[in-house]
């Protein structure tokens, strides 16, 4: 048995408190991120295994957090897209009013009972200017692109 799998079965029947303890010895943090006891544990748990196995790989790391932000086409890596997945819902509200967009299997949109081609179309649609529709909703991976595009 590993020790990261020695500490997982230990962690399994901790109480709120010890998991704080547990987390403030392994990371750099004074205090967990509030959350319940099972996300802490395992919050615990992949803090663990990174110290035993190393983190994300910098291109990984990337992926994810632009697959968090939407993964919208517009955030490239090495020259590779990201499309959004199909059935993501993409929400902005402008205006007051909150608009909702969802992206379809074949890498366009549907909003307002419409299909559009790119999420800079719709933001036109929304706004009456061009903007860039990744800006606009949010999905581009602003550490890559900068905070003026």
């Amino acid at each position: 048995m590993s020790r990261t799998e020695e500490l997982l079965a230990g962690l399994a029947g901790a109480d709120l408190q010890s998991l704080r303890d547990e987390w403030k010895r392994l990371s750099d943090d004074d205090a967990p991120p509030p959350m319940s006891k099972e996300l802490l544990r395992l919050a615990i748990a992949y803090r663990r295994q990174e110290q035993e196995f190393g983190g994300l790989s910098r291109r990984t790391s990337t992926r994810l957090r632009a697959l968090r932000n939407g993964g919208n086409t517009s955030v490239h890596l090495s020259g590779e897209a990201l499309p959004l997945k199909p059935g993501v819902k993409l929400l902005r509200e402008w205006q007051g009013k909150v608009h909702e967009v969802l992206a379809l299997e074949d890498g366009r949109f549907a909003y307002g009972g419409k299909v559009w081609r790119s999420l800079s179309e719709i933001a036109r649609e929304i706004t009456g200017v061009r903007w860039s529709g990744p800006r606009f909703f949010g999905t581009r991976d602003r550490k890559r692109t900068g905070p003026h595009g």
